[in-house]
């Protein structure tokens, strides 16, 4: 038999490959050609895979995983950080009451269905950090044992994605322990929040796209259309759970655009139809699939919360109207010429104010003001805030009562206190030199040659409601001759205007932050026949409308997230672990817990991917001066699987960058899960390089590639020291992760390591 060696080779000048074999990269079709070539020459391997060793690792790491995140989760028996809003979400979902939150439903979903699951009824708001379960008698281990459980699971999905990936035993060991002796994944993951849920079904997304794409020369079998399925439906959890996960639907949408890629070189042999079945199979798995599956979670939402509750703000009057007991509807008045009314602005919620005071005649940048009678937006009831909603033209003496104000229809508006009306004229406004002035002139100027400044038309919100109404009647004030809307924000005034909110005429009319409601109607008699109600009746919405009006103010109000925090971190302090977050302190102990990685295992996580970023920029350099330093299966897995998991950190962290809103370091755990995983796959590409293979031609013909056993002695030690200092660092900052027990003084200074903010440290 003959034999030829393979190993580092220097390569000529390259000669042209049709069929693409050995270029790097992902996407790069080495893997594909070889099994192709083993297929077509009879090849088979003599291999040695033990998998009882990975099998073993896998049961001691998942029991480690439930040991130490179920580790005394009794404690503390108060209510820690962020579990003020998660646990007060599940206990709405169980009194069945609306409420309000930026992220998607299925995470505190969850939560509930926990809680119902133990009997619990909801009492309980979670309104204060430190407010004691005992005492109000709620069942926190069991809400919390939701998330430990999901957090323990991520360790075995992690080991598994390593071991589906092909990587040998010592790198999917250390990548599993990163995550399982992880401070941050365990304080995290430990308590009511959503993280754990975030995290797993991301882990989930990874797996099961991994072995779809091991599956990829089976197309259209059962398994490779389950593992198809199940990728999209741990992306829609994901994305069901938190908005970022987009991120994790871009990581297996940009490893999808490429592996279409591929198949769409004619070398593949697929014809135009064979490609679109490709393309709509992953079109139905990974797009509509989830997205029906993410809206089931928003049905379910709807159909819980079907009573009024704090979240009724948030939302239209007509949504409003679909919920029970709904006191804004219920106590709706409608609006008629001449009433006295206040009126409120809907997001800042302040009142429509004047008073005798004048603008400066010179603002503070040098503009001039026409020294007009301020008009503000003040926050508290006043009579400074009484406006008489007064017709265009007046109705005749006699016939002033009874005619309601219709959606359209031209107003002017009086103010009592002051005598004057309402305008607005071509003058910049106090902090918005772009915006109009508002100002209020006398009766003999508004009767007379500025008339037309005072002129201002309602615009409903709802466009079925025929007459205005108070509390759910919402609309716009647009003054008639410029187009300008009336509009208010929470920036204060200087001292001049007695720090209220400034009033003023926003030329993007459009915009949402431009409406405004009747408070009340101080003038209504006791006797007014408006004031009997007939019985009212729930109304119905489409699930689409609901849908769409709570995803418009989920992302306004996430967007809104920008003030400051006291433990609020950049991106660019996540991967070298520069600052934490205190969760919870107890003065008497001494304890705390302070959220934070394990430091050992992050700085080597992010080392790492500054090393994989040079191992590739060197393979390429090398390449191109025609040196071959890596058999074409370690390149190929460099390339494809160490490459998609970098794909997947910087998927799950470079975004952040663009971000306006407050961010914190649990904003990184996504992305630290992928870089553990690059970690895995360097310890196995630097300690356990493919060994040799030799090509043997036995006397039929066929071709045996002899893989000889590869030497994992430098990948354990290796990983034995990583695993001993990742232990080690775990264990020194426990008391932080689990509050107890406490410290001290000396040592909280020792573990304030980069000058973390930690308690009790004098």
């Amino acid at each position: 038999m003959s034999e030829s060696p393979a190993g580092i080779r220097q390569r000529g000048p390259k000669k042209k490959n049709p069929t693409g074999a050995g270029s790097p990269g992902l996407g790069s079709n080495s893997d594909d050609e070889l099994i192709k070539h083993e297929r077509n020459n009879s090849v088979s391997y003599v291999t040695n895979q033990p998998q009882t060793s990975y099998k073993i690792a896998l049961v001691v790491l998942t029991a480690l995983a439930f040991a130490t995140r179920f580790y005394k989760i009794h404690h503390p028996d108060e209510v820690v950080f962020d579990e003020v809003h998660f646990g007060k979400f599940a206990s709405y979902y169980l009194e069945r009451t609306y409420f309000f939150d930026v992220h998607p439903p299925l995470g505190k979903l969850l939560f509930a269905l926990m809680g119902w699951f133990v009997g619990y009824d909801g009492h309980f708001k979670f309104e204060n950090i430190g407010e004691s379960y005992i005492a109000n008698k709620v069942p926190y281990i069991a809400f919390r044992a939701m998330p430990a459980m999901l957090g323990a699971m991520t360790v075995p999905v992690v080991f598994l994605t390593m071991w589906d990936s092909g990587y040998s035993l010592p790198a999917a060991v250390t990548a599993a322990v990163l995550i399982l002796f992880d401070n941050a994944h365990i304080g995290q993951t430990r308590l009511i929040l959503l993280d754990a849920t975030l995290i797993f079904s991301m882990a989930c997304s990874l797996l099961c796209y991994v072995r779809f794409h091991k599956l990829r020369h089976v197309p259209f079998s059962r398994k490779w259309w389950k593992w198809l399925l199940l990728t999209g439906v741990a992306l829609s959890c994901v994305l069901s759970t938190k908005y970022v996960g987009v991120f994790t639907f871009f990581t297996i949408g940009a490893a999808v655009a490429i592996d279409l890629w591929s198949l769409l070189d004619i070398q593949k042999g697929l014809s135009m139809q064979q490609f679109g079945k490709h393309f709509a199979a992953r079109a139905l798995g990974l797009i509509i699939v989830p997205f029906f599956f993410y809206l089931f979670w928003f049905q379910v939402h709807f159909t819980i919360l079907y009573r009024s509750g704090p979240g009724d703000d948030f939302m239209s009057p007509e949504f409003q109207e679909t919920l029970s007991d709904n006191a804004m509807a219920i106590s709706s008045i409608p609006v008629n010429y001449y009433d006295t009314v206040q009126m409120r602005h809907k997001d800042t919620k302040a009142f429509l104010h004047s008073h005798a005071e004048r603008y400066p005649l010179r603002y503070d940048d040098g503009r001039i003001s026409s020294q007009g009678q301020q008009v503000t937006g003040y926050p508290f009831n006043d009579t400074n805030n009484y406006w008489v909603i007064m017709p265009e033209t007046p109705f005749p003496e006699g016939d002033q009562t009874g005619h309601p104000v219709e959606n359209g229809a031209i107003i002017k508006l009086h103010h009592i206190m002051t005598n004057t009306d309402l305008m607005s004229h071509d003058v910049a406004s106090p902090t918005f030199p772009t915006n109009q002035e508002f100002t209020t002139i006398d009766m003999e100027k508004s009767n007379g040659d500025r008339h037309n400044d005072t002129l201002f038309e309602i615009r409903f919100e709802n466009k079925k409601s025929k007459q205005l109404s108070s509390l759910s009647g919402l609309f716009k004030l647009i003054h008639n001759p410029s187009k300008v809307a009336m509009w208010t924000h929470s920036k204060p005034l200087p001292e001049w205007a007695f720090k209220q909110q400034e009033i003023n005429g926003n030329k993007n009319v459009p915009q949402a932050s431009n409406i405004w409601f009747i408070e009340d109607i101080p003038s209504l008699d006791p006797e007014d026949p408006r004031r009997n109600k007939q019985p009212r009746q729930v109304k119905q919405m489409s699930f689409i409308k609901k849908y769409f009006e709570l995803q418009r103010a989920m992302f306004h109000h996430n967007n809104a997230l920008t003030s400051s925090h006291p433990y609020a971190s950049q991106p660019i302090q996540w991967p070298f672990l520069l600052r934490g977050v205190s969760f919870w302190t107890k003065n008497d102990t001494r304890e705390q817990i302070y959220f934070l990685g394990n430091p050992i295992g992050w700085w080597l996580s992010s080392s790492l991917l500054a090393v994989l970023a040079g191992i590739l920029g060197a393979d390429q350099l090398s390449q191109r001066r025609g040196v071959d330093a890596l058999d074409v299966r370690t390149r190929n897995r460099l390339y494809n699987s160490t490459g998609f998991f970098l794909l997947a950190w910087a998927a799950h962290y470079l975004p952040f960058f663009l971000m306006g809103r407050q961010l914190f370091l649990h904003h990184y755990l996504p992305a630290h899960l992928a870089s553990t995983m690059v970690t895995g796959g360097l310890v196995e590409f630097v300690f356990c390089a493919e060994p040799a293979q030799r090509d043997v031609v036995d006397d039929s013909g066929a071709v045996i590639i002899r893989k000889h056993s590869r030497s994992l002695v430098a990948a354990w030690i290796a990983t034995t020291v990583i695993v001993i200092s990742v232990v080690a660092s775990f264990v020194f900052y426990m008391p932080l992760t689990y509050g107890t027990p406490g410290l001290t003084v000396d040592q909280v200074v020792a573990r304030k390591l980069l000058g973390y903010e930690l308690h009790f440290a004098k």
